[in-house]
């Protein structure tokens, strides 16, 4: 047995076969629910990977996942690793050309969409030379044009539960697709051993390794249940996906919605005793907040653990709200990215004043970019992480060699975050380097300025761009959404208020109020949405 996910996947199985392992809610509230124990889950996923293998798709070849979060996600999934065949998450926002692009980019033979997007698919995917077969989960909306493929329920009932299938490897691949907020998506290629350690903790997050591959299951035979995990972002973004997959090396219980809805999130806390919530960021807590003070007050969380973060970062002013109506819940930001799995996690001291604070893992560092040495205490450098990284960026060999090299034996990965290192080894993060504003010969990172805007009572999001400057080349300009019921904010006010937290540079010059601000459906910041609406401001002309 080698560390492969599909074979560490089974040995779960074999020892808790009856224990629940998936609880999938289609529409909070309505009853509208599945449960699968780990022996039917397993075995739901054999049937779609014997459909795949007879419908021609060989190990090796792509499968595109174009759905929202379910049952038929988690089985895909887990059909391709049993059939050697490689997943690769898409994103379900993206309109017919960007589909087009991504379907290209990564070779897909096969792909399973949800109805919903029809319309998109029989678009793009004509348009893809190596796109064969397709699959279609649920009904498609009045009207949308009629699509050759072939319906998920008529493909599952095709294969057989049992297992059956050849000899797998450390070596089968596993594709995240970047989200391609600051340029067009690359998928990230990983060895299925090196995620099982670097995404997934070796199938112990917050303790030791296993040191072989049969001692996953051993331990879980070992251990008991009544851990639920509840990914609440789309399995689409590789973060929620790898948190599923972390339950089910616990042999524990995994919840999902289709969607995410604040409120109903909170119901199914109470109702399924969740112990661990994972999220993205203030886009996501704040709504919980919102919730617990307005109608789902008096809610029951007692079950819960932890709520971690991870893609961003939960600011200071939103851990301190969540933290006073739910004072027994830990709140963990996560760093960690699509190239290199999980890296650290924030210190309690991270804030405005300190900055965001990192203890990272000890494959870690912060390195020079143009020598990939590690670099002197209180010098930028990036991040780096060593051993387990991926294999690439798929085919793209340029971005490849930017990102990926050796040092001696071992193989690295360099981030694109920014960072320096203090006499104890802690990592405060800069800012992603493409989003580095130079004003004035002064680097500003937009994090840091959005969690000193957050502080604001009135504000209940934000982001930061660059805009050029004719002085500076360019200012810094916040966009912000105000809370509902706010007042009227302005710039003066809100520079008054940064100047008590940040240096005179970093103190924004332009301040847009927008009615939304406009994220990815995990909650990551889309920065070019920011930089368009900022520009846009800027060279609009002023009345009198």
């Amino acid at each position: 047995m080698e560390y492969n996910l599909a074979d560490l996947f089974e040995s779960v199985v074999d020892v808790v076969p009856d224990r629940e392992a998936l609880v999938y809610i289609d529409q909070p509230g309505t009853g509208a629910e599945r449960r699968y124990g780990y022996a039917e889950l397993d075995a739901a996923a054999n049937r779609i990977a014997h459909h795949l293998v007879t419908a021609g798709l060989k190990p090796g070849e792509h499968l595109g996942l174009h759905l929202y979060n379910g049952v038929e996600y988690i089985q895909t999934v887990l059909g391709c690793l049993k059939a050697r065949l490689v997943p690769v998450n898409v994103n379900y926002r993206y309109v017919e050309e960007e589909l087009v692009y991504l379907y290209r980019d990564a070779d897909l033979a096969a792909l399973v969409f949800d109805a919903e997007f029809t319309e998109r698919v029989a678009g793009a995917a004509p348009r893809s030379e190596t796109l064969r077969h397709l699959v279609r989960v649920g009904t498609p909306p009045d009207g949308v044009p009629a699509l050759d493929c072939l319906e998920f329920a008529d493909a599952e009932a095709e294969g057989s539960a049992e297992r059956g299938f050849g000899p797998r490897s450390a070596d089968d691949q596993f594709i995240i697709y970047t989200g391609g907020t600051t340029g067009m998506p690359k998928g990230v290629m990983w060895r299925q051993e090196d995620l099982f350690f670097a995404g997934l903790g070796g199938g112990a997050p917050t303790g030791e390794p296993v040191r072989r591959p049969e001692e996953l299951a051993e331990r879980v035979a070992a251990g008991g249940s009544g851990i639920t995990f509840f990914p609440t972002p789309p399995l689409m973004h590789g973060t929620s996906t790898l948190t599923a997959f972390i339950g089910f090396n616990f042999g524990q219980r995994v919840v999902l919605h289709r969607k995410y809805a604040p409120e109903e999130v909170l119901r199914t806390i109470e109702r399924e005793r969740v112990t661990s919530v994972s999220l993205v960021g203030d886009a996501m807590l704040r709504p919980l907040i919102d919730a617990l003070n307005g109608p789902l007050k008096g809610t029951d969380l007692s079950s819960l653990f932890s709520v971690s973060s991870s893609g961003a970062i939960m600011s200071e002013t939103v851990r301190e709200q969540f933290t006073a109506l739910a004072p027994n819940v830990m709140l963990l930001n996560n760093f960690g990215s699509s190239e290199s799995g999980f890296n650290g996690t924030a210190t309690d001291d991270s804030g405005p004043d300190r900055g965001f604070r990192l203890r990272v893992n000890a494959r870690t560092q912060v390195v020079d970019p143009a020598t990939c040495e590690p670099v002197a205490v209180g010098e930028p450098g990036r991040i780096a992480q060593r051993g387990h990284v991926p294999l690439g960026y798929y085919n793209d060999p340029e971005k490849t060699a930017e990102t990926f090299f050796r040092r001696g034996d071992e193989r690295w990965v360099l981030l694109g975050d920014m960072a320096t290192v203090d006499e104890e080894g802690v990592v405060t993060v800069l800012g992603r380097g493409s989003q580095c504003i130079n004003t004035g010969g002064e680097k500003v990172y937009p994090e840091e300025v959005e969690q000193a805007l957050k502080a604001h009572p009135d504000v209940y999001d934000a982001l930061v761009a660059g805009v050029p400057d004719p002085t500076w080349g360019n200012h810094v300009a916040a966009v912000v959404q105000l809370r509902e019921g706010a007042g009227l904010l302005d710039l003066e006010a809100v520079q008054a208020h940064c100047r008590l937290r940040l240096a005179g540079y970093k103190i924004p010059r332009q301040l847009v109020i927008a009615p939304a601000i406009q994220r990815s459906p995990s909650g990551k910041a889309d920065y070019r949405w920011a930089r368009a609406v900022a520009t846009a401001d800027a060279e609009a002309p002023r009345s009198g």
